[in-house]
């Protein structure tokens, strides 16, 4: 992108050429076209980082809680006056379509800032209690591993707690949309972050991220991927005993309960499935429906994914952009064409691009119905705009179709009577259950259940993974 200078890492307060790495095209998911380069950085680089933030903690670990909250205030402030740049990048390097990014991509990434600020305002780091002090401690060094589908939004969920804990940190985002990052760096440089308190190395997992979750200077490693990237990353820490915070896949269950508001519920449920082009990992994918009412929940659901305008993400009027890069589209595809093999039943979208989109990484809105669990539709997690309908028997049966994947990380409930919301809320083994498709929240604690991670993001519980407890006796 112009302006960007992809060749340049952040470390110890400067901008500062790689140690000389390979250099990774970013490309463009609309057009297919190369829109600019980063240097991959190495082991070298990555150490450089983390000697930067270790003699960066010490003095920051203790720096007063109105420094830490007019940092962060800063950040906001810069963070809102660049928003259409950010947006502008994330159209670029991800397919977002830009009235999505303004909308939500880059506006949610802020909002985690500002509850950062909110929670540490209020915030006690030091309760006395029954003769003993506990005090709570910023853990030290912290890794931070970002993906591709919710770029800003993900480095913010990261960085903001870390800060307000007064941890130091090497942030290496993904290289497949490493320009929002860059661009956060220089925020970050222009909010005067002290030096070494922020870093960043772009890399890859192999590389940088392996020698981050492997070093010994690295006291917390938190990563947002892929539930394989997370056994990578959790296995390479292990040696070392750091924290090791995860947020990894999902196959989330949107449960209707029979008395449930279908003619409402069911378009949101497909508008929630496939917003960001279904690359969401806590996306409610699977929607499980009584079996009597399966005929009018087709045809609700393949109405609204019509309404969909697949497209340029650069027209406002698009609302579904490409699939943010061609390995994923490539899974995608196959997902689509394993789901009808396997013998899903196609009710709308299916393989190919949408008619008059002969390039870029375009897929149709689709849904399959019928889908049993033990299909690979009814149990993977395919990260595209893919929905799955799934019939079940009485309430029992749908809790049983919820929970019957190795995932835990996000699920919904619709029903017009609250307790029976609640109930089937609390049966649901999940990190955050949605009823009746409430308002996001940046101080709901997000993380997963089984291999959908460990650890928790957002709010106070966001905070907290970045703190270790000392209790004092006889304080």
């Amino acid at each position: 992108m112009m302006g960007i200078d992809g060749n340049r890492f952040y470390v110890d307060g400067k901008w500062r050429r790689p140690d000389g790495g390979s250099r990774i095209a970013v490309v463009d998911p609309c057009s297919e076209n190369v829109i600019g380069h980063v240097t991959c950085g190495t082991g070298a680089d990555a150490e450089r980082a983390v000697s930067a933030a270790r003699r960066a903690f010490t003095k920051f670990a203790n720096s007063s809680v109105d420094d830490r909250l007019a940092l962060l205030g800063r950040i906001h402030v810069l963070l809102a006056e660049r928003a259409e740049s950010f947006a502008q990048a994330l159209v670029s390097e991800m397919g977002a379509p830009v009235g999505f990014a303004r909308a939500s991509q880059v506006p949610l990434a802020i909002e985690h800032v500002r509850v950062q600020t909110d929670v540490l305002r209020h915030y006690s780091f030091l309760k006395i209690e029954d003769g003993m002090a506990i005090a709570r401690e910023a853990i030290g060094v912290c890794a931070l591993i970002t993906p591709w589908n919710w770029p800003l939004y993900q480095i913010t969920a990261k960085v903001a707690p870390a800060i307000a804990a007064g941890c130091t940190m090497i942030l290496k985002p993904s290289e497949l949309t490493p320009f929002s990052a860059l661009l956060f760096a220089q925020v970050m440089h222009d909010a005067e972050v002290p030096p070494g308190v922020f870093n960043l190395v772009v890399g890859t997992g192999e590389t940088v991220g392996a020698t981050l979750a492997q070093h010994d200077d690295v006291d917390l490693i938190s990563i947002t991927g892929s539930t394989r990237a997370g056994v990578a990353v959790a296995q390479a820490a292990a040696s070392s005993v750091k924290r090791v915070v995860q947020e990894l896949g999902g196959k989330s269950p949107n449960v209707f309960l029979d008395d449930a508001d279908f003619s409402i519920g069911v378009p949101k449920g497909v508008q929630s499935a496939m917003r960001n082009a279904g690359q969401s990992c806590s996306a409610p994918t699977r929607m499980l429906v009584p079996k009597e009412r399966l005929a009018e929940v087709e045809e609700l659901a393949a109405a609204e994914a019509a309404r969909f305008v697949v497209g340029d993400p650069s027209d406002p009027m698009t609302t579904m952009g490409p699939i943010a890069n061609a390995a994923q589209f490539r899974r995608v595809q196959a997902m689509i064409e394993a789901g009808i093999a396997e013998g899903g039943r196609l009710i709308c979208g299916g393989p190919g691009r949408p008619k008059g989109l002969e390039r870029g990484y375009f897929t149709r809105p689709t849904i399959f119905s019928d889908v049993m669990p033990q299909m690979r539709l009814g149990r993977e997690e395919i990260f595209g705009p893919v929905l799955v309908i799934m019939p079940y028997e009485n309430e029992e049966h749908a809790i049983e179709l919820a929970n019957s994947t190795e995932y835990g990380l996000g699920a919904h409930v619709q029903s017009c009577d609250p307790e029976r919301a609640r109930r089937a809320a609390r049966q649901i083994r999940s990190g955050q259950v949605h009823i009746n498709y409430p308002k996001w929240s940046g101080f709901a604690p997000f993380g997963g259940y089984k291999r959908s991670g460990n650890g928790r993001e957002y709010g106070v519980f966001g905070l907290e993974e970045y703190l270790e407890t000392k209790a004092i006796l006889g304080y």
